[in-house]
């Protein structure tokens, strides 16, 4: 019978007045009788909504009944069938707006903890597990994942599984991203992610540290002298935003990104065992209301600050922070002013920073997320005493690929624009030349976003055909070619050109063959994905998508 408890099983955790002091991690996870417990609550739902919010589709009813049957083993390589970081996710994914926010139980009561069981399967098995781990047999393609984060580990290790040659190219010194430098030690141990890296490295993925993409190699570099067959791009958003009022450029003014990458990479918490140093006042204010001022603040008062505020300017309920974060910081003495917005840091004379100027909001209209917009109280301003003021109202990515790779497209906060379905970008070439497009793995349940094909090499004689009208032939149809004279051809995955004209003898063969052949007759092939085509009196040019399922030469000038 299941467990019809309308509550879930308590998560056991520190003391607040202990943890606050100390850097160790703050819920000490489920036991063996406490997670059978909870598993008994799942109902085992045939329509499985808590599948649909979950981004890498882990089958969730599947690993619970395992769970719930003891077979914890099982449950783990059940959940990694479609998830490379378990340990991760199970601590840090915000599943109380993915997969439990579906959950039938939370109809009426709480949903079922699914969270809390991934985290307590995969740390079972790293404590009692049989090493398993088995690479694939290689499939000949070679793809680059830019940075080693939670995308690019994610990525990676789905391609690897699928026999694909994978180098990551990660900027720090250290791979994991936002994962070791971003998010404390008291949430996600660092231990826990890298033991997650060695099991992708133990599946052939290889790590190339300190490689800034876009300063030590090009994306277009990448693909032509490196012979990566496809980019996945996970550069993520390390670029601090900030407010632009006066007094940000006083010392004591860190951006989140900054504070927390000392704290968590450098060590900082550790110091002096560790070099890196952080100046820390009495009195801290934070600005922000996501996870990562949550982080920030946080760890601000594990570092002795007396009092920490955290300052934003609408209420409680449009915190984009989890839940749980806010429930944490409240527990550990971190005071709250809402509705509150800074205008100026005011400094000493010296150049440091002392006091926050604020004023009052209140909740107008909603804006264009949906929440409502903060209005200015007039005449209700106010100080707040702060040595140490840290930014954490945003971070939009690096633009070093944008500025690197011509024609690739992005909105006003630097992501690339793609295609919702595949993840491909919008673009359709990059230097006039350059075919972009999603590189969809076969037999694989999701498409690799933000992939940028091999360009061909030879360009130095191709006419310009930039304005030439575009031809779309939707999957499945078929449209004939007819090769003009003197056309320059070149295949797919291969540098080799050669020529295509009506004189000539013998039909293209259906083969990857880099030897020259001549086509005689005009000639059809079936679509499978949507598929470009600009020419003009003499000249041709196509782009793929999902080329290397195609047997027909691609065609550039």
């Amino acid at each position: 019978m299941p467990n019809m408890s309308l509550e879930k099983v308590k998560m056991p955790e520190q003391d607040p007045n202990v943890r606050n002091q100390n850097f160790q991690e703050v819920s000490t996870g489920y036991t063996e009788e406490m997670a059978v417990e909870e598993a008994g609550r799942c109902l085992g739902c045939k329509h499985r909504p808590c599948m649909g919010g979950c981004p890498v589709n882990v089958q969730i009813p599947e690993f619970i009944k395992l769970v719930a049957e003891r077979r914890f083993e099982e449950a783990y390589h059940k959940i990694q069938e479609t998830s490379s970081l378990p340990a991760v996710c199970g601590r840090v994914c915000p599943q109380e707006s993915q997969c439990e926010k579906f959950c039938v139980r939370g109809v009426k009561g709480e949903s079922v903890a699914i969270g809390r069981l991934e985290r307590f399967v995969a740390d079972w098995y790293m404590a009692h597990g049989k090493d398993q781990v088995k690479k694939a047999a290689p499939n000949g393609k070679k793809v680059a994942v830019v940075g080693a984060g939670p995308s690019g580990l994610t990525c990676a290790g789905d391609l690897a599984k699928l026999g694909y040659e994978v180098t990551i190219f990660e900027a720090f010194h250290t791979p994991g991203g936002v994962l070791v430098y971003g998010i404390p030690e008291f949430r996600l141990p660092k231990d826990i992610v890298k033991a997650e890296i060695q099991k992708l490295e133990a599946m052939g993925v290889k790590i190339m540290t300190n490689m800034v993409i876009g300063k030590v190699l090009s994306i277009d570099e990448l693909m032509q002298e490196e012979g990566f067959d496809a980019v996945f791009v996970g550069s993520g958003a390390g670029l601090p935003s900030f407010m632009g009022i006066e007094g940000e450029n006083l010392n004591g003014v860190y951006s989140a990104n900054e504070f927390l990458t000392r704290i968590n990479l450098m060590k900082a918490y550790q110091f002096p065992d560790y070099d890196t140093p952080i100046y820390m006042g009495k009195n801290v204010v934070v600005v922000g209301g996501g996870n990562v001022a949550m982080d920030a603040a946080r760890s601000a008062k594990r570092l002795g600050a007396e009092h920490v505020s955290i300052v934003y300017r609408r209420s409680e309920e449009e915190m984009p922070a989890r839940r749980e974060e806010v429930h944490h910081a409240k527990e550990e003495g971190i005071e709250f002013k809402l509705l509150c917005n800074p205008v100026r840091i005011l400094g000493t004379e010296d150049g440091w920073a002392s006091q926050v100027e604020c004023v009052r909001m209140e909740l107008g209209e909603p804006d264009a997320s949906g929440r409502r917009r903060p209005v200015t109280v007039e005449g209700s301003e106010f100080l707040l005493d702060a040595e140490v003021v840290i930014i954490a109202i945003g971070q939009t990515p690096n633009p070093l690929i944008k500025d690197t790779t011509p024609d690739l497209e992005t909105n006003r906060r630097g992501c690339i624009v793609v295609r919702e379905e595949t993840g491909a970008p919008f673009s359709d070439t990059v230097r006039g030349t350059c075919a972009v497009s999603s590189y969809q793995v076969r037999a694989h349940t999701r498409p690799m976003p933000r992939c940028h094909r091999r360009p061909p090499l030879s360009r130095s004689t191709a006419p310009e055909i930039s304005s030439c009208p575009w031809v779309t032939v939707a999957p499945g149809s078929t449209m004939a070619w007819p090769p003009r004279a003197s056309t320059r051809v070149t295949r797919p995955g291969h540098r080799a050109t050669t020529l295509v004209s009506r004189s000539s003898t013998t039909a293209w063969p259906r083969t990857r063959s880099t030897t020259c052949t001549w086509a005689t007759q005009p000639f059809t092939f079936t679509a499978s994905h949507t598929t470009s085509f600009s020419s003009s009196s003499t000249w041709l040019r196509m782009s793929f998508w999902s080329m290397s399922r195609l047997r027909v030469p691609m065609v550039m000038p």
